[in-house]
C-alpha cells in the first residue's frame, strides 16, 4: 500500500512554494489512513494539514531526486506561464492589426471622398466659366450690328469695344490698344505701315472682316478680336505675350 501510494505522489507532483505531491494525491492517503482508523471525519484538511503533509511527501523522496522533481515542476510551471503570456500577446496583436486595418481603411475612405469633393468642385467651376464664356459670346454685338458713321471718338470706339469683347477680356484687348493706337481707329505706322487700333500689318489683312476696315472701327475689333483667339487663345493670351516681347 505505501508503496503505491508514493508512486501516486510522485507521479502528481505540482508546485506550490516549491514541487510537492498534488492535492490529489494528499486526500487521496488522508482517505486511505481515516478509513483503517475508523476516523469518521471529512477527507479534506485544512491549510496547515495541507503544507505538513506536502512537507512530509517532498521529504519522502529520495534526497537525490528532490532537486529534479523541483526542477521539473517549476519548469511546468515557466512552461504554462509563457504559453499564457504568448496567447495573450498574440490576442493584443490580433487586436491591434484590427483596429489598425478598420482606421486605415476609414482614412482611404476620406480621402477618396475629399478626392471626389475636390474634383466635383473643379468640375462646377469648369461648367460655369464655360456657361459664363458662352453667355459673354452670345452677348457680345457683332460688327454689322453698328450703323457706320464718318467718323468716332475715342469713347464711341471704346464703347463698341465694350460690346464686342467678352467681359473677361476686354482689359487685356484694352492694354494691347492703348499701346499700339491709343484708341486712333487711322492710326499708321509711318515705318512699317501697319494701321488701325490694332495695328494690322499690312492693314489690309483686316479685309477678312469687312471691306470697310479702314474706315469703321468696329470691323477692326472683329479682325483684331479674331487674331488674338485664333493665335493667342484670347485678348488675355495676347497681352501675356506682349508684354515678355513688346509685340503680338
Amino acid at each position: 500500500m505505501r508503496a503505491m501510494l508514493e508512486g501516486n505522489r510522485v507521479s502528481r507532483i505540482s508546485v506550490r512554494g516549491f514541487a510537492v505531491a498534488s492535492a490529489t494525491a494528499v486526500t487521496t492517503v488522508g482517505a486511505v489512513v481515516g478509513v483503517a482508523s475508523g476516523d469518521t471525519q471529512p477527507s479534506n484538511t485544512n491549510d496547515i494539514e495541507a503544507a505538513a503533509s506536502d512537507a512530509t511527501l517532498l521529504a519522502d523522496i529520495p534526497a537525490g531526486q528532490q532537486a529534479q522533481v523541483q526542477t521539473a515542476s517549476l519548469t511546468q510551471q515557466a512552461d504554462a506561464q509563457a504559453m499564457a503570456a504568448d496567447t495573450a500577446a498574440k490576442k493584443t496583436a490580433a487586436e491591434e492589426a484590427r483596429k489598425q486595418a478598420a482606421a486605415s481603411a476609414i482614412e482611404k475612405q476620406r480621402a477618396a471622398e475629399k478626392a471626389e469633393a475636390a474634383q466635383k468642385a473643379a468640375d462646377k467651376k469648369e461648367r460655369e466659366e464655360k456657361a459664363e464664356a458662352k453667355a459673354s459670346r452670345s452677348s457680345s454685338r457683332d460688327a454689322a450690328s453698328f450703323a457706320p458713321q464718318s467718323s468716332y471718338t475715342v469713347a464711341q470706339v471704346q464703347a463698341m469695344a465694350r460690346q464686342m469683347i467678352p467681359g473677361d477680356q476686354f482689359q487685356c484687348f484694352s492694354n494691347i490698344v492703348n499701346h499700339e493706337s491709343t484708341w486712333n481707329y487711322k492710326a499708321t505706322n509711318a515705318s512699317s505701315g501697319a494701321y488701325g487700333l490694332v495695328q494690322a500689318l499690312p492693314g489690309s489683312k483686316m479685309a477678312s472682316a469687312g471691306s470697310d476696315w479702314q474706315t469703321n472701327p468696329a470691323t477692326q475689333i472683329k479682325w483684331g478680336l479674331n487674331y488674338m483667339n485664333d493665335r493667342y487663345g484670347s485678348p488675355c493670351g495676347a497681352w501675356s505675350f506682349w508684354q515678355a516681347n513688346n509685340w503680338y
